[in-house]
């Protein structure tokens, strides 16, 4: 069973879509106990950083999400909380990711980022198993975090971002994979299946 973190910040609708289309077992929660006798988690996320960190605080999965073992998919802000910090709010985020999630300078390049961008893959993933470097997917952020020794595939917005990150159980994409037609749903797949 996959554990659909609810926490107040997430695209958790369109994200639940996509699992009923690929036939998957979810449940939606906030609860601790139901989180852990997951086999898999994946954790949404759309809205403001320091609002969602005061968020998992509130709900006692702070420390949870730092410590799980299972596999866990951070989605767009999901990603960003996975960082050390976010400059969105100045807030101290859950630490798995080294950097900083850092705002898009809109005297270089157009804010937010929104819509299809394509990705380059750089280190091999089971998350893109039967994906191509190319392939686009659907982006809305003006945050990002830069490219460092975690991170499992680029974009370009004017600027290099990390558009994908993986680190042990730990993997989080920028871009939204329910969003993004079939890429997207072999993305989510992979995860569920391979991850």
């Amino acid at each position: 069973m996959i554990a659909l973190i609810d926490y107040g910040a997430g695209n958790v609708a369109s994200v639940a879509n996509a699992l009923t289309e690929l036939e998957e077992e979810f449940k939606i929660t906030k609860n601790e106990s139901e989180i852990c006798r997951a086999d898999k988690i994946i954790f949404p996320g759309v809205g403001e950083a320091s609002f969602a960190i005061r968020q998992l605080h509130m709900l006692n999965l702070f420390s949870l999400l730092r410590i799980v073992k299972k596999p866990i998919l951070g989605i767009c802000l999901g990603m960003q909380l996975m960082a050390d910090h976010s400059t969105e709010g100045d807030v101290t985020c859950l630490g798995i990711f080294h950097g900083a999630a850092e705002k898009f300078d809109s005297t270089k390049t157009k804010v937010p980022h929104m819509g299809w961008n394509d990705i380059e893959i750089t280190i091999e993933s089971k998350l893109f198993q039967s994906i191509k470097s190319g392939e686009r997917f659907y982006f809305a952020n003006s945050y990002y975090i830069p490219v460092n020794e975690y991170t499992t595939s680029i974009t370009n917005n004017n600027i290099k971002f990390s558009s994908a990150m993986e680190k042990g159980n730990f993997y989080g994409v920028q871009f939204h994979p329910e969003k993004s037609g079939d890429a997207g749903l072999k993305l989510l797949k992979n995860f569920v299946e391979l991850c």
